[in-house]
This record gives structure tokens, C-alpha cells and sequence, in this order.
């Protein structure tokens, strides 16, 4: 079973999470300190992490930055902020989702269960090769130019459902549907977020080889050559 990496610092939750948990079958880490929690992250090496984000000595978006400098694990805020703004702002700097306090543990279960399923994916074992970039679905990896991208799950989900379907538009509730499923719970923005964060990621990919587009009032597409 995955292993999850609980970083929470009110004793209670973190607990009550772990039993949770544990129930199921995931082997639970905890750590109750934004300080460590980078080097609690390295030393156990987690499937998925559930973050707070008001925690003692570092924050939780100070700690996600850190993750997502060196790892794509796929990552779930927990906050008692409910503005739609710091989930935005959550998903942005690459959480994968979000979970607003009070909650129900069996939620919290179930979108753990959700969000690993889209990490591993259940994609037909494909390669795709437009220019200079390469994506192999089976593998989840993506070259371009000869070089790893490192993307996170939520981002490289997107890549690789828009790679199936090259030059076919899907709108934001179309992409939310076929690639992160009706349980996604959260604005519609996250999809121009995680396009924004992609195309960022493929700045180098040359633009006569393809690139995702925008069609103003329709969606998104990876528009490419017809050959």
C-alpha cells in the first residue's frame, strides 16, 4: 500500500487522520512541524503528502514550494481558509488538491484514494512524439529536447489526455470531467493554472512543432501539424 505523509500540527487531526488512514491499508507518517517537514519528506519518501498550510516555523506553501523543487508526489492542502483564492493560489504552486476544514475523514480517505489514482493513471501504454517532445503514457515521462520535464501529477494528467487527443478542443468542464474525474472538488481556474504551469514547463518546445493553444470561448487543445 501507498505510504502518506501527514504534516499537521494540531495533534488531534493528525491522529484521527492516521486512523483513518491506517484502516484502509496506507502506511502513515506523521509530522507536526513545517520546519522538519522537508526533511521528514526526504527521509521517508511518501506517496502523497497531506499538508496543512498554517503550521509552526514554515508554512505549508513555503513547504510545498520546497517539495516541488526536487519531487512531483502528488500533494493535498489542508486549511481552514475557505477563500477560493488560497485554493487557487494552493494550486498554482502545484498542489494536486485541496480539502477545507472541518472536514469528514472519509473524505479525506476518498480524495486520497482519487488523487493517487490519477497519479498512477490508467492511460493505454502509448508514446508520443511531437517535435522535440516526447511523452510516453505508459511510463509518465516527458522529454523534450532530450531532457526530463519534471511535472506534477495534476499538470502531467492534462499533458497526457490533451497528447491522446491532439488537435481536439475541450473545454475546462470537459477536462475536468475526462481527467480528474466529478470528485475534483474545486474551481474550474485550476485547468488555466495547470495549462499556464505547462506551457511554462515546455517554453523550449519549438513552436512550429506544436503547442497548447487557447480558443477563446471554446478550450484548450494541443494543436500540432497534420502530417
Amino acid at each position: 500500500m501507498a505510504k502518506i505523509l501527514i504534516v499537521e500540527d494540531e495533534f488531534a487531526i493528525s491522529q484521527v487522520l492516521k486512523a483513518y488512514l491506517k484502516k484502509v491499508g496506507y502506511d502513515v507518517m506523521q509530522c507536526f512541524n513545517g520546519g522538519q517537514a522537508l526533511t521528514v519528506f526526504q527521509e521517508c519518501q511518501p506517496d502523497l503528502v497531506l499538508l496543512d498550510i498554517m503550521l509552526p516555523e514554515k508554512n505549508g506553501w513555503r513547504v510545498l514550494e520546497e517539495i516541488r523543487d526536487t519531487s512531483s508526489c502528488p500533494i493535498i492542502m489542508l486549511t481552514a481558509l475557505g477563500d477560493v483564492n488560497y485554493r487557487l493560489e494552493g494550486f498554482d504552486q502545484g498542489a494536486d488538491d485541496y480539502i477545507a476544514k472541518p472536514f469528514i475523514a472519509d473524505e479525506v480517505v476518498a480524495r486520497v484514494k482519487a488523487v493517487l489514482r490519477r497519479a498512477k493513471g490508467n492511460h493505454s501504454a502509448v508514446e508520443k512524439k511531437f517535435g522535440g517532445l516526447e511523452i510516453d503514457t505508459k511510463a509518465h515521462r516527458v522529454l523534450l529536447n532530450g531532457e526530463e520535464i519534471i511535472l506534477t501529477p495534476r499538470d502531467l494528467s492534462v499533458l497526457l489526455f490533451l497528447a491522446e487527443h491532439p488537435n481536439q478542443t475541450f473545454t475546462r468542464d470537459q477536462l475536468i470531467e475526462q481527467v480528474w474525474g466529478w470528485e475534483y472538488d474545486g474551481s474550474d481556474r485550476a485547468v488555466d493554472l495547470a495549462v499556464k504551469r505547462l506551457r511554462k514547463a515546455l517554453t523550449d518546445w519549438d513552436e512550429t512543432d506544436g503547442e497548447i493553444k487557447t480558443l477563446r470561448g471554446l478550450g484548450y487543445q494541443l494543436s500540432v501539424p497534420k502530417r
